[in-house]
């Protein structure tokens, strides 16, 4: 099992197929309210279309490979990861994972301060080999042709990819379903997980929690509350009929635009994520055809979660545990929620900018938190 390098380039004819499809766009009239209450407003989806035919895939793709980009097979499905090692011997192994409608992209801009940060006006004491990889069914990762793979099957393929590298110690990041993932692959491997930092800690509140929060849970219960009722609908749509949706997304650029783009519109903080950097984005899913199989891991992973916080906290989390919460995150979390569950809680930072994709809004401050979060680990961990 060795990796091999993996280098992308997208066919013209799928280029000129995606041309063609977006000069024939059929849209829908305007929304009839003033807002977004209705899902993304065909403003925002015009100015996407309109950006999209002016996006240049192939500079994406440059990019890209120059990237150490790699694919091996994980548990019979090949799996594709960018490998970055530090220039500094003693950097310590850390192993990023994206959620949805995310991809391995969110990470672009930090691998360099991360891997290399005295180029970056850092220290050489702050270094990391970074691993990333894609989920299944995600970017160039196989598409599962069978039921099972959720974020528990996940984190136990990420501890063998990081076995195949040589890391049997790592620290772990991640966000959305990256959170899920890497809070399981602590669970799971505590004595080789360093420590786990979170942008979205997966702990709920207590039933008691609602009798008596403090004024700033109870603005946390209400958003969760609101999203759950009025933005979770695209999640409940994936986690039963995925494939039903993944028939749009596979055949319509514009409607791939639209799911994604809501998301990325509803979820970022006030400066949001570039239409650029959108578009990366959702020409990987077009390109890779991944916006059904993507679509699966709802419904894989909404059947593998724990169904109450009280079945959260009998999965407890043992290894040193760093939060960064970004005041967007759809999902806040209190702090005595998280520490029921991470028994380990070291920081918790509650920061003033950013939401759900700090790579992407918020590059610098994410590279801040991950670099002090894991200072206090490195010392035991000798890779």
């Amino acid at each position: 099992m060795v990796p091999e390098p993996f280098e992308i380039h997208v066919a013209d004819h799928d280029l000129a197929d995606l041309r063609t499809r977006l000069d024939h766009v059929r849209l829908p009239e305007p929304e009839t309210v003033p807002d977004a209450t209705q899902g993304l407003e065909l403003r925002r989806l015009t100015a996407l279309i309109d950006e999209w035919r002016r996006h240049d895939w192939r500079a994406t793709e440059a990019r890209w490979n120059a990237i150490p980009h790699y694919r091996v097979h994980l548990d019979r499905l090949g799996i594709a990861f960018w490998h970055v090692r530090s220039p500094e011997p003693s950097a310590l192994p850390l192993l990023l994972t994206h959620g949805w409608p995310g991809s391995v992209l969110e990470f672009e801009q930090v691998l360099g301060p991360l891997t290399d940060p005295v180029a970056h006006g850092g220290s050489a004491r702050d270094a990391f080999h970074v691993v990333v990889p894609a989920l299944p069914g995600f970017g160039f990762s196989d598409r599962p042709a069978e039921p099972g793979w959720h974020p528990g099957r996940t984190a136990r393929a990420w501890a063998e990819l990081m076995t195949v590298l040589g890391y049997p110690r790592f620290a772990a990041h991640g966000g959305d379903w990256g959170a899920h993932v890497s809070t399981e692959l602590a669970r799971c491997f505590p004595e080789r997980v360093a420590g786990l930092h979170l942008t979205m800690p997966v702990a709920s509140p207590m039933p008691d929690d609602r009798m008596a929060p403090t004024p700033d849970e109870q603005r946390m219960l209400d958003r969760r509350d609101r999203h759950l009722a009025d933005g979770y609908g695209f999640g409940m749509l994936m986690g039963t009929r995925p494939q039903t949706i993944g028939y749009a997304l596979l055949d319509s650029p514009a409607g791939l635009a639209a799911w994604l783009g809501e998301k990325f519109a509803a979820y970022a903080d006030a400066d949001g994520v570039s239409l650029t950097q959108q578009l990366d984005t959702i020409a990987l899913y077009w390109l890779t055809g991944t916006g059904a199989s993507s679509a699966r891991w709802y419904w894989e992973a909404l059947r593998w979660v724990p169904r109450s916080a009280e079945e959260e906290n009998a999965l407890p989390i043992t290894v040193p545990t760093f939060c960064s919460l970004f005041p967007a995150e759809p999902w806040p979390t209190a702090r005595r929620w998280a520490e029921r569950r991470y028994r380990d809680l070291r920081t918790w930072h509650d920061l003033d900018r950013g939401g759900h994709f700090p790579g992407l809004e918020q590059p610098a401050l994410l590279v801040s938190e991950i670099r002090a979060a894991f200072r206090e680990v490195r010392d035991r961990t000798t890779e």
